[in-house]
C-alpha cells in the first residue's frame, strides 16, 4: 500500500517506492511512503492563495464552532484511529494520548473563541492615551499572518503533534501544511482523509506530506512560520536555514529534553507522596514505551532514599508486561521501529559506561503475544548514578525509550542544580507535601523549566501527570528544549498573528477595530437601547440617562441592604489619615444606581445580564453630588444556536460610564448582557 499526501486539493501517491513502513509490533511491512513529484513551492502558493483567504474571511467565532464540528467529527471515528495505531506499537491508553488527546485540543481551541472578538482580526491590551485631552490615542491589532503554517513533527504522537498544532494556527485563520514523521505517517493519514472528508475545514487549510519534506523550507518568506518537533540536533539545522533567516520566518523548536522528577525528602517510604512518586516515575518510563519528549529521564532524589526508591521502583517495572497491546494484560507495546530500537540501544550502551544499570536487560526480557525478534520491543532499563555531579553523561544523552537513572542529592539545592544540568527542559516535576520545599524548588530550577508540576496527595487524584502538557498552558522549554513555546491558551494564537500598533482619534479607532474607544463620538438614538435587537445595535450607541444626586440616606439604606457598614461610608469621625474629606458612597451603590439609570424595565429583546467584565471606581462620590451614565454599546459577540429550537441571541458588550456634577468619571465598567436578535432563523 502506498500511503498518500493531500497537496493542491488532491490525493497523490510519490511518483517513486519511497521508504517502506512496518509494523512496530509484527515486523511486517504495511505501506510505502514517498513525496516524490509534490511541488512544495505550488503546495505553499495554494496554502496562501487558496487556504489563507477562506481562513480570513471567518471570524474568530467561526473558526472556533469550525473546530468544535471537527472534534465531534472525530471523535465520532475515533475508533478506526484506535484500530490503525495499534501498528505504532501503542497500547490502547498511549494511543487515548495521542488520537482523543488531540481532539481534546480542538474542544479546547473551540471554546477559547470566547476569548476574542466576533471579528477575523482580534485587539490585545488596552487602549494607550497618547495626548493630554484624549483625542490621540493608540491601540494594538492582531492581524492573520497571510502565510502558512509548516508543522514538522516527531514520530511518536502522529496524532496529537497534528491536532495541537492545526487547532491554534486555524483558531488564528491561518492554513497549514503538515510533515508528520514518516514512520508513523500511516496514522496522520487516516486522520487527514477524515478531516478532507468531512467537509468542514475549507480547501486549501491542511494539506498533508507523508514522505519527505526536504527543501520545502527554500520556499517560506516572511508570512510564513515554522514549527518543528523532534530531536534538537535536527531541529537545530533546520532553525539555522538561510531562508528562514534571509526572511525572518518565526521558527519554533520543541525538542526532545531530559526532564527529571524529583523526590521531596519529606516524601519517605509509607508516605502518600512517596507512593505517588513510584507511579508517576513507573507511568512516564513505560507509556508509549518511554517515546515521550516530556517523559523522565533523570530520577532526582535523597541521598538516604536511593535505595528505597531503587527497590519500589524495580518491583514496580517488573509487573509492566510487554508486548502486542491486543493481548489483555499487556501494559507497554513497542518502540515505533527497529531503527529506533537500535538508536536507543546504542544510546543505552553509552550511558553504560558512567552508570550502572540496576533493572532491566537489553536481551533478556520476556514478551506477551508477539515475536520478540520481529517486533521493536524493549525491556524498560532502569540506570544508578552515584556520582551525577561527576558522571554527566545522564545530563547529556538522551535515550529515547523506557530508559532512565536515578540519582542522589544532598539539598533542595543540589536538587535545583541537578535539574539545571539537564541545560533546558520541558517539563520537571517534583512530588512533596511540604509547600516550603516546593517553592525553593519552584522559583530556583524554573529557569530552565518550561513547566513545573508539583505532585502531591491534595491533587495527585485529578493530576494530568507529569508528561501531559495542557491546551491552556504553554508547551516548550529553553536551552536544549528548543527555546519555543506552542500552544498556551490564548497565547499560543498570537504566534500566527501580526501584532500592528494603529493610532489615530477613538472615533477613528472605533470604526476599524469595530470595539468602542473611549473619548470616541457617540451615537445616539431616539428608542432606548435596550429596545433595540442584536442587529440594530451599532457599535458608539450611547443612552445619556437622567441624573441623580446622592443623598446620605442613599448611603445608610444601602449599607443596610448589603450589610456593607466599612467605616469610609459610615463614620465620619475615623477618616483622619485617609484619602476622604467626608462620608463616602459605597462604590457598589454607584454602580447599582448606575443600572437603575440605564436600565429600561419593560420586556424587550434584553434576555438577561451576562455579567461583569471589569470595574473601577475612580473618584470618591459624597452625598451633595449628582451622577449620571453614559451607556455605550462598546462591542457585540455572535452566539451560535445549540439547537434548532434555540433563541437567535449575541452578547452586547456596554461600557458604562458614571460622571458626577463636573463631567468627570467616577466609576467605569463594562458589563454583558444577552440580546435577542430580530431575526429568529
Amino acid at each position: 500500500m502506498k500511503l498518500q499526501n493531500y497537496a493542491q486539493g488532491k490525493w497523490t501517491a510519490g511518483s517513486d517506492e519511497g521508504q517502506t513502513l512496518f509494523n512496530a509490533i509484527t515486523g511486517d511491512a504495511i505501506a510505502t511512503a514517498s513525496s516524490k513529484g509534490l511541488d512544495f513551492a505550488e503546495m505553499m502558493n495554494y496554502a496562501r492563495k487558496v487556504g489563507g483567504p477562506a481562513l480570513r474571511k471567518m471570524t474568530f467565532q467561526e473558526r472556533g464552532r469550525m473546530l468544535k464540528a471537527l472534534a465531534l467529527h472525530l471523535q465520532s471515528k475515533k475508533e478506526a484511529f484506535y484500530k490503525v495505531s495499534w501498528a505504532t506499537g501503542a497500547t490502547r491508553s498511549d494511543s487515548w494520548v495521542d488520537i482523543e488527546g488531540g481532539i481534546g485540543n480542538l474542544f479546547t481551541y473551540a471554546s477559547l473563541r470566547r476569548q476574542f472578538p466576533d471579528e477575523t482580526f482580534c485587539y490585545d491590551g488596552d487602549a494607550a492615551k497618547l495626548s493630554k485631552g484624549g483625542t490621540f490615542i493608540g491601540h494594538h491589532i492582531c492581524v492573520p499572518k497571510e502565510g502558512v503554517a509548516i508543522h514538522i513533527n516527531a514520530f511518536n504522537f502522529p496524532v496529537w503533534g497534528m491536532l495541537e498544532k492545526i487547532a491554534v494556527n486555524f483558531l488564528a485563520g491561518v492554513p497549514a501544511i503538515v510533515k508528520p514523521a514518516t514512520v508513523t505517517s500511516f496514522l496522520t493519514e487516516a486522520v487527514v482523509k477524515e478531516i478532507v472528508a468531512s467537509g468542514i475545514v475549507p480547501e486549501g487549510a491542511l494539506q498533508l506530506i507523508c514522505g519527505s519534506a526536504n527543501g520545502i523550507l527554500d520556499h517560506v518568506i516572511s508570512q510564513d512560520v515554522v514549527t518543528f518537533t523532534g530531536s534538537a540536533s535536527t531541529g537545530m539545522m533546520l532553525k539555522s536555514h538561510p531562508r528562514l533567516i534571509q526572511e525572518a520566518v518565526p521558527f519554533n523548536m520543541e525538542a526532545d529534553s531530559l526532564n527529571c522528577c524529583v523526590l521531596g525528602a519529606d516524601a519517605t517510604p509509607g508516605t502518600a507522596e512517596f507512593d505517588i512518586f513510584i507511579k508517576e516515575v513507573q507511568r512516564e518510563m513505560t507509556t508509549k514505551a518511554g517515546q515521550k519528549c516530556t517523559a523522565v529521564r533523570r530520577i532526582i532524589v535523597p541521598e538516604n532514599l536511593v535505595e528505597d526508591v531503587q527497590i519500589a521502583l524495580g518491583k514496580r517495572l517488573a509487573t509492566t508486561t510487554i508486548g502486542d497491546p491486543n493481548v489483555e494484560g499487556v501494559r507497554m507495546g513497542a518502540l515505533a521501529g527497529k531503527s529506533q530500537l537500535k538508536e536507543v540501544a546504542e544510546k543505552v550502551m553509552q550511558l553504560a559506561k558512567t552508570q550502572e544499570i540496576v533493572f532491566g536487560d537489553l536481551e533478556k526480557f520476556e514478551v506477551t503475544g508477539a515475536d520478540k525478534s520481529k517486533g521493536a520491543f524493549m525491556s524498560p532499563i532502569l540506570f544508578l548514578n552515584k556520582d551525577p555531579f561527576k558522571n554527566q553523561d545522564c545530563h547529556n544523552i538522551e535515550a529515547f525509550g523506557p530508559v532512565s537513572t536515578i540519582m542522589p542529592y544532598k539539598t533542595i539545592g543540589d536538587a535545583i542544580e541537578l535539574a539545571k544540568l539537564g541545560k533546558g527542559s520541558l517539563v520537571c516535576s517534583i512530588v512533596t507535601a511540604d509547600d516550603n520545599i516546593a517553592r525553593e524548588f519552584v522559583i530556583g530550577a524554573a529557569c530552565m523549566h518550561g513547566r513545573i508540576l508539583v505532585l502531591n496527595a491534595d491533587c495527585a487524584k485529578e493530576s494530568t501527570g507529569h508528561g501531559s502538557p495542557m491546551p491552556l498552558l504553554t508547551h516548550g522549554g529553553p536551552g536544549r528544549a528548543g527555546g519555543g513555546e506552542e500552544m498556551g491558551g490564548k497565547r499560543g494564537v498570537f504566534h500566527y498573528l501580526q501584532r500592528t500598533a494603529i493610532q489615530g482619534s477613538p472615533t477613528t479607532l472605533t470604526k476599524i477595530m469595530g470595539q468602542y474607544q473611549y473619548g470616541g463620538k457617540y451615537i445616539e438614538k431616539d428608542i432606548h437601547p435596550f429596545k433595540r435587537y442584536f442587529e440594530e445595535l451599532e457599535i458608539g450607541e450611547t443612552l445619556i440617562t437622567a441624573k441623580h444626586t446622592v443623598h446620605e440616606a442613599d448611603i445608610v439604606n444601602f449599607a443596610n441592604v448589603s450589610g456593607d457598614n466599612f467605616y469610609a461610608h459610615m463614620d465620619a469621625t475615623s477618616l483622619d489619615g485617609t484619602i476622604f474629606t467626608g462620608r463616602v458612597a459605597h462604590g457598589y451603590f454607584i454602580l447599582s444606581k448606575a443600572a437603575g439609570l440605564f436600565v429600561d424595565a419593560k420586556k424587550g429583546p434584553v434576555l438577561l445580564n451576562y455579567g461583569l467584565d471589569e470595574c473601577r471606581f475612580v473618584k470618591p462620590v459624597y452625598p451633595g453630588s449628582t451622577i449620571g451614565v453614559r451607556f455605550t454599546c462598546k462591542e457585540k459577540i455572535d452566539q451560535e444556536k445549540k439547537t434548532p429550537e434555540d433563541i437567535a441571541k449575541g452578547i452586547v458588550k456596554w461600557l458604562v460610564d458614571v460622571y458626577d456634577e463636573t463631567g468627570e468619571t467616577v466609576a467605569i465598567a463594562t458589563i454583558l448582557t444577552m440580546v435577542k436578535k430580530r431575526n429568529q432563523d
